[in-house]
């Protein structure tokens, strides 16, 4: 495989994102309302990622991904605060809907956590447009 430019990586990160976006929105249709939470949070994350590829830094853990996010996008507000705070929940609604067997997401919790990551996505690739015409 070539190495790809940072650009190249971000924007494939970002259509990694959209992917994740659209199988969460087919899943909640399906009423599959697991999945489909997690599929957006990962649409999330793959957003934020590609940011992060046009810095040329990555992180193993979400965490630090998310931290890494919120402390240098957020915080200096590139990104909206909102978003930041809408991230936060989106990661933890994932957890609760990977890994807590008794949690049970309601409509509305996943109808936000799919909205959150079409935002994002929007102003990932807004910002990523910005970057190319300076």
């Amino acid at each position: 495989m070539e190495k790809k430019t940072s650009k190249e990586f971000a924007l494939y990160r970002l259509e990694r994102a959209k992917e994740e976006c659209e199988t969460a929105e087919l899943l909640y249709k399906e009423n599959k309302l697991l999945a489909a939470n997690n599929r957006a949070y990962y649409s999330i994350f793959y957003a934020i990622r590609a940011i992060l590829a046009m810095e040329k830094i990555d992180f193993k853990r979400h965490k630090d991904v998310l931290a890494y996010f919120n402390q240098n996008y957020v915080k200096t507000e590139i990104f909206p605060r909102q978003m930041g705070r809408r991230i936060i929940m989106a990661s933890k609604v994932r957890e609760d809907s990977d890994y807590d067997e008794k949690y049970e997401p309601s409509s509305e919790a996943t109808v936000l956590q799919i909205a959150t990551a079409k935002e994002l996505i929007e102003l990932v690739e807004k910002y990523l447009n910005d970057l190319q015409s300076k």
